[in-house]
């Protein structure tokens, strides 16, 4: 066994817009010391023959046979504090590179600090929270009529999936994270969010949105994520 975390049980890798791939698998994790089971995503950017990937899940032996058919892994970005358990892994078997959002390097002094001119694919945009208590990024790529890839500040889930436990599901629905086009309840309450950035957040041009948790949303991303921004803070 190697030192890292293993692998746990994961969907397969589907190509959801141009070199933009995405797939489902199960997190356990303790959070307010609770025991969560729940289901996360890895979104993963083709740019030429390099592959980028963010919000890592681990895959399995299957997984990562077909993950190195689509091309070599150079890349890897941490967006949010919240996530970044398999991002290790991923570093160390490809030798990749390790990008972080500011803030988020104190303890590897390898890391690379991403901003607005410093990122590893080349049609894509840094958006960065200025008022949370903790880094939060998101990636606008410029395809497909503007992707945004998001950590936990945007999430779509939609109902619980076949990665949830019993408890994490009555668990989640009470806090309503089964909500489309919503705001992540528990980064919320960690990051303290001010509707100022979400104001800013909306100025951007894209029609689709792929999160680190939930399904992805196509097309409607925009005018959804809009009304939430709406809803919640009056932006």
């Amino acid at each position: 066994m190697d030192q890292f975390p293993q692998a746990l049980a994961h969907g397969a890798i589907k190509e959801v817009f141009s070199d933009i791939f995405f797939v489902s698998g199960a997190m356990e994790t303790v959070l307010q010391e609770m025991d969560w089971e729940f289901s996360r995503n890895m979104t993963v950017v083709r740019d030429g023959k390099r592959l980028i990937l963010i919000n890592t899940v681990r895959l399995s032996e299957q997984g990562l046979a077909e993950l190195d058919q689509l091309g070599q892994v150079t890349d890897v970005i941490r967006l949010g504090c919240l996530h970044g358990r398999d991002d290790a892994f991923y570093v160390d078997r490809y030798n990749a590179e390790y990008w972080v959002m500011p803030g988020m390097e104190e303890g590897d002094s390898s890391a690379r600090i991403l901003s607005s001119d410093h990122l590893p694919i080349t049609d894509a945009s840094l958006f960065a929270f200025d008022t949370t208590t903790i880094p939060e990024g998101i990636l606008h790529i410029n395809r497909d009529g503007g992707v945004l890839i998001a950590c936990d500040a945007l999430q779509n889930w939609l109902k619980p999936d076949e990665y949830f436990s019993d408890a994490s599901k009555a668990l989640m629905e009470s806090m309503n994270f089964f909500t489309p086009a919503n705001i992540g309840p528990v980064w919320a309450q960690v990051a303290t969010p001010s509707g100022a950035d979400f104001s800013r957040l909306s100025q951007l041009t894209f029609k689709h949105a792929l999160c680190g948790h939930g399904e992805p949303l196509k097309d409607t991303a925009s005018t959804d994520f809009s009304a939430t921004f709406q809803r919640i803070f009056a932006v």
